[in-house]
């Protein structure tokens, strides 16, 4: 790491940290020919690998604006779509993947859609999966009317029973 203040090649760590939620290393470093000291954050760029090839920066907004489109008309807030993006994001970190196929997103944008409204999942995954039948529609409600409402163990290491995707239905409270 290059010195910003100098430019000299080499840098000493003498601090680092993990912030926010694993996603980002903090480094204090201090450069050892003009002693000055100075901060650096390090973050995996996560990256979707389009259909077509083409390889784009993950934008959490995009994935937002997509499911937007699915809730239109539905009582689902700005706030619950902000979590679902969060939620969606999160889960590709924990992949382990920089390089995220587009199809990969999709699938991580179903569970925590599904939890939040059935009818925008619903519309959602018509697209998503190409439905072109009403028995398409048909096999799919039926999967939703037979998913269990809770699991009975803490699927998402959260501490409390509930399903591997955490609730994205409360809005904080103001006063």
């Amino acid at each position: 790491m290059h010195c910003p203040f100098c430019r000299h090649e080499d840098t000493k760590v003498s601090d680092s940290r993990v912030i926010e939620d694993g996603s980002a290393i903090r480094r204090r470093r201090a450069c050892p020919l003009c002693e000055r000291k100075f901060t650096t954050v390090e973050q995996i760029v996560l990256t979707v690998v389009k259909r077509s090839g083409v390889v784009e920066p993950f934008d959490r907004d995009k994935v937002v604006k997509g499911v937007t489109k699915a809730c239109q008309g539905r009582p689902v807030t700005d706030f619950q779509l902000a979590a679902l993006g969060q939620q969606v994001e999160e889960a590709l970190r924990a992949s382990g993947l920089a390089q995220i196929p587009a199809g990969e997103v999709g699938l991580a944008i179903l569970g925590p859609l599904e939890d939040l409204d059935p009818v925008a999942y619903l519309r959602f995954a018509s697209v998503y999966q190409k439905f072109d039948s009403l028995e398409d529609f048909s096999e799919e409600i039926d999967r939703m009317k037979h998913r269990p409402a809770l699991a009975l163990v803490d699927d998402a290491g959260t501490g409390r029973p509930g399903r591997a995707h955490a609730p994205i239905n409360q809005e904080p409270l103001i006063r």
